[in-house]
């Protein structure tokens, strides 16, 4: 998909507000295909003049609360480096509490699993229209179709066809405000929704009003993959974007409900209220505009998917799994295993739920968590920027009610096909914390000494001609934040694992900075001509091609004289080629003389199954498997202190 230049995302410009409508806006967009619809039919029969405009007012109101006061004024302030989302906000608080990674892992999870109802509900609400003209047309194997070449094109890239999905929704907010502003002028008493008062009757007054909440929230369920898009576009593109598409929003819902009120008929019998609304000569220009949107809101969601599993990749929430990168675009990617497990969900939410009202009933109960996690990771935020606390008190409060209540509301669909996203969110959570959590486990075990007391043990061995040559240069990857450290098995695997003679020794460090696109790095010689320690500073959003990125390292060096790049075998110098590197990778697997707790020896056991599932190191740095050893210890060495025998001697 097309993204904005990073040099353009923070200016306000006409293109930049189109390329938007976009990239940003499709969920939240095509919302008027399935809203009226869903709160009407929960209406059991109580359709009448105070029900519509209650209802209306909740989407006005909660459009307004929601969207445009947490999301666009006050959430989409705390971006990182330009880039937003629930990852982005996490890598700001991380370093507060310990335990943040588990509203992060929540949050991420639950925005998962209903991005999986996004394209399932869109499609089929769109394709639905057609049954207004053919009453016996199946949906279901049109949607499937529609789906199956969404996701099929994706390993192609979405650049080129990024490049309309702007004017396409540019198209799609202005119809949607053509066909409700004819309703809205014949029945000019729809604007009364705006009064605030009319939904706190259809919340407090009106038979199952409270849990008609379960439908006005799919107006707003958009909201967050709009934060996760910021880096796409610019607060400033967003926050001006936002105000035509809510204009156009509202004139749709004000007009599909005039459309509803001018009926008076039994709920059960009224057809969509956004195809019903529209002209009959437009219905199939309508349906395939709706079509098209339907797709875009699909693409949004299925791009923040892999978004969202590439940052959790970095922060250690998730397997490393092969990322391609089909398109020169900035940010796109396409991850192979992600999109066919997406697609084998879509088609099942489609084969299980086959029309837009049962999905209706699934979705919307995940996404209120990812922001109720969003709320409390934003209140983490707004103690680090020194905001009041009364503020921080007012903003936590306010949003853990409205969205407690719309939880609350949610979770009478629990029955209905919400216990589908909340497995789907449960196995996503499964597969975060058993990664996280033995990461930290192995962290624990870990231990350091001191590199220099093992200087003079590195020097000598490098010119001890009777020990053979290993490699002229040995890399080793280390997880040593420290200049000064590293992990005691490098030195064991060095000295006593098969010593490991070679001219050159080098200690290469990997950190994971808050910051989204970082790439620096550092280069210090220990021992000069013996020992060298680069230290890479990447983003959580960049891929760690250490293949690449050593090789650009090299040649800087070579080219300052730091280091000389050609071969230390004469026979081979003279010819100049080039001097041979290899790499030792220290893989740390559980051993089983050593007591775990219970806990530890769940998480480590279900740890050693992702693990093998998972793509490994060699290929996950884009090394060369043919010159990378991977040496696999002990993950705690054990000193028994008792005797565990008993020796006996023969007479």
């Amino acid at each position: 998909m097309k993204t904005l230049k990073a040099s353009s995302r923070d200016k306000l410009t006409l293109t930049g507000m189109i390329i938007t409508l976009g990239i940003v806006f499709g969920d939240l967009g095509t919302s008027p295909l399935y809203v009226m619809k869903a709160i009407v039919s929960g209406a059991n029969g109580h359709v009448d003049q105070d029900f519509i405009l209650g209802a209306l007012s909740c989407l006005i109101w909660t459009l307004t609360l929601q969207t445009t006061v947490k999301y666009v004024l006050l959430i989409m302030r705390a971006d990182n480096h330009g880039e937003g989302g629930i990852m982005a906000l996490y890598a700001l608080v991380r370093k507060r509490k310990k335990g943040l990674f588990i509203i992060a892992a929540v949050g991420a999870s639950a925005l998962l699993a209903d991005g999986v109802i996004t394209p399932s509900i869109t499609v089929v609400s769109a394709v639905e229209g057609l049954q207004l003209n053919f009453p016996r047309l199946s949906v279901v194997p049109i949607a499937i179709g529609i789906i199956a070449g969404l996701f099929l094109i994706q390993k192609l890239g979405t650049a080129a066809i990024g490049k309309s999905f702007g004017p396409i929704m540019l198209i799609w907010f202005l119809t949607l405000a053509a066909l409700g502003l004819p309703y809205l002028i014949q029945n000019p008493i729809v604007l009364k929704a705006f009064n605030p008062i009319y939904a706190l009757k259809l919340l407090f007054l009106h038979p199952g009003g409270f849990f008609l909440l379960g439908a006005v929230f799919l107006v707003t369920t958009g909201a967050e993959a709009l934060y996760s898009d910021l880096g796409h576009c610019g607060y400033k593109n967003i926050r001006l974007s936002w105000l035509f598409v809510k204009v156009t929003l509202i004139i749709n819902y004000l007009g599909q409900g005039a459309w509803v009120l001018m009926q008076g008929s039994n709920p059960g019998e009224l057809t969509n209220p956004f195809f019903a609304i529209m002209p009959s000569w437009f219905l199939p220009g309508g349906v395939l505009l709706s079509t098209a949107a339907a797709i875009i809101a699909s693409q949004a969601l299925i791009s923040a998917s892999y978004t969202i599993i590439s940052e959790a990749i970095q922060l250690n929430f998730w397997p490393k799994i092969k990322i391609d990168y089909p398109t020169q675009v900035k940010g796109q990617m396409y991850i192979s295993s992600l999109n066919w497990m997406l697609f084998a969900a879509c088609v099942g939410v489609v084969l299980m739920f086959r029309t837009s009202s049962n999905m209706e009933a699934a979705y919307g109960l995940a996404i209120t968590i990812t922001m109720l996690m969003t709320t409390l990771l934003m209140r983490e935020f707004l103690k680090i920027v020194r905001v009041r606390h009364s503020l921080v008190m007012l903003f936590t409060v306010t949003y853990l009610v409205i969205e407690g209540t719309f939880l609350i509301a949610n979770m009478l669909k629990f029955i209905h096909g919400g216990w589908f996203t909340l497995l789907l969110a449960g196995l996503v959570f499964y597969v975060m914390f058993i990664w996280y959590r033995a990461r930290q486990i192995k962290n624990r075990f870990t231990r350091f000494v001191t590199v220099a007391d093992y200087y003079d043990q590195l020097v000598d061995l490098s010119k001890d001609q009777t020990v053979g040559k290993y490699a002229t240069n040995l890399v080793y990857l280390t997880r040593a934040d420290k200049l000064t450290d590293v992990e005691a098995k490098v030195i064991y695997s060095i000295f006593s694992k098969n010593p490991k003679r070679a001219d050159t020794y080098w200690f290469m460090h990997i950190d994971i900075t808050d910051e989204p696109y970082t790439t620096e790095y550092s280069v210090d010689h220990l021992i000069p001509g013996v020992l060298i320690r680069i230290e890479f500073r990447l983003g959580f959003k960049v891929q760690p091609r250490i293949n690449l990125l050593f090789n650009e390292v090299l040649r800087e060096l070579s080219f300052n004289h730091e280091i000389d790049l050609l071969s230390n075998y004469p026979s081979l110098r003279k010819y100049e080629i080039g001097a041979d590197f290899r790499f030792i990778i220290i893989h740390r697997i559980r051993n089983f003389d050593f007591r775990f707790t219970g806990k530890e020896r769940f998480v480590l056991d279900n740890y050693t199954v992702l693990d093998k599932l998972s793509l490994s190191n060699v290929n996950a740095y884009g090394l060369d498997a043919s010159n990378v050893m991977v040496e696999e210890v002990p993950l705690v060495i054990v000193a028994h202190e008792d005797h565990l025998l008993k020796r006996i001697y023969h007479h």
